[in-house]
Formats: structure tokens, C-alpha cells, sequence
């Protein structure tokens, strides 16, 4: 028996599901038969994805809301078309993309742009990251030449930390009363440690 298969993909725990699941509902998937992942696109290591491929039979359909949800990487999702669609021979329905349906002209056209339109997305996501990172190099170049400061602020060390810092490494005092006394978290108060100079650190006061 031939079956419908849903699949939903979601970035986070947070990101609610609710209405992918009911368009794959209204497209005639079972909700049985609906398989989740609640992780990144970045790649097709998720558990019910892979799942999936290993359910999936000769004739059955998978069908998923947008294409995204499959995936972020384009030149993975085409692989992964490929096996689904000429390995497995099974077909895959894009909900809000009417081209990519394979269960439509079932001949060498219809193929040919299901393939092409898939090729078309990859080549526009790519430009798109290389746009992304052109923009950002541009950006880090632009602050660098006016001399802003990139990435965290840097740690504003108290005007009397070398003074406590001194008594610590004595033990005059514990590492907790220093942190009270500078008012510091301890992990910022580390932080600065490890940012002293040398023969500070060393005890040559």
C-alpha cells in the first residue's frame, strides 16, 4: 500500500509546528505519518529525516510545506532530491511551490523542471551567501579604517585591581572577597588574570 508521508522541519524547541502540520493535514497526510525534527537545516543529520529515507518505498509521496524545510543547504537538497526521486522512486510535493511536484507530469519535462527550478533555488541561495559575506567583509573592513572596535567590548579592569590582585596571590585574602571587594563575577575576574602581564602574574611586585 502506497502511503503519504509528511515531513516538518522547525529551527528550535521554541518554534511551534501547529500550522505546518495542518497544511500537511489538508494535503492528506495522516498525521501518523508526519515525522518531525526539531533541529537546523544546515544539514541532513536529523533523526526523522533519516528515518524517513529508510521508511520511504517505491510510489509513496512525501510532502512538505516549503522548501526550506527540507533544508538550507540547496546543493544538499538537490542530492537528497535525487536519491529520494530516482533512487528510491518515490515523490516529493512542495506545498507552497507548485512547480516541485513530481507527481505532476510524470515524464522527462516534468522532470526536467523539477530539476531546473531545484538548480535555479541552489545557484540563488549560493549567491545570496556570497552577497552575506561580501557585505560583512565590507562592514569589518569599513570599522577597521575608522577605528571602531569589533566583536565584545573589551573587560574594563578596575582602577584598584592590581592592588587586590596582590593581596590575593599573598593569600591575605580569598579569591571571593577580591571578586566582593572589585565587584567582579568570577568569571570576569579570571579573565583579567589571565590579561596580565607576566611578571605580575609571576609575583614580581
Amino acid at each position: 500500500m502506497l502511503r503519504k508521508y509528511g515531513y516538518i522541519r522547525v529551527s528550535d524547541k521554541d518554534q511551534n509546528e501547529l500550522r505546518q502540520i495542518q497544511s500537511l493535514k489538508e494535503a492528506g497526510v495522516d498525521e501518523s505519518f508526519i515525522l518531525i525534527d526539531k533541529r537546523s537545516g544546515k544539514d541532513f543529520d536529523r533523526p526523522q529525516y533519516q528515518l524517513l529515507r529508510k521508511v520511504l518505498r517505491e510510489g509513496d509521496l512525501l510532502i512538505i510545506a516549503s522548501i526550506d524545510r527540507l533544508g538550507r543547504n540547496y546543493k544538499e537538497i538537490i542530492k537528497e532530491w535525487q536519491f529520494i526521486t530516482q533512487e528510491l522512486k518515490a515523490d516529493i510535493k512542495i506545498l507552497d511551490m507548485s512547480l516541485l511536484d513530481t507527481t505532476l507530469h510524470k515524464d522527462l519535462l516534468g522532470t526536467f523542471i523539477s530539476d531546473l527550478i531545484l538548480q535555479v533555488l541552489a545557484y540563488v541561495a549560493e549567491q545570496e551567501r556570497i552577497n552575506i559575506k561580501n557585505r560583512q567583509a565590507e562592514g569589518i573592513a569599513a570599522a577597521k579604517s575608522e577605528g571602531r572596535h569589533l566583536g565584545r567590548p573589551k573587560t574594563k579592569i578596575p582602577e584598584k585591581f592590581e592592588e587586590v590582585y596582590k593581596r590575593w596571590k599573598v593569600k591575605e585574602i580569598t579569591a571571593k572577597a577580591a571578586m566582593e571587594e572589585l565587584n567582579l563575577k568570577p568569571t570576569t575576574f579570571y579573565n583579567i588574570v589571565k590579561s596580565l602581564p607576566s611578571e605580575i602574574k609571576i609575583g614580581n611586585f
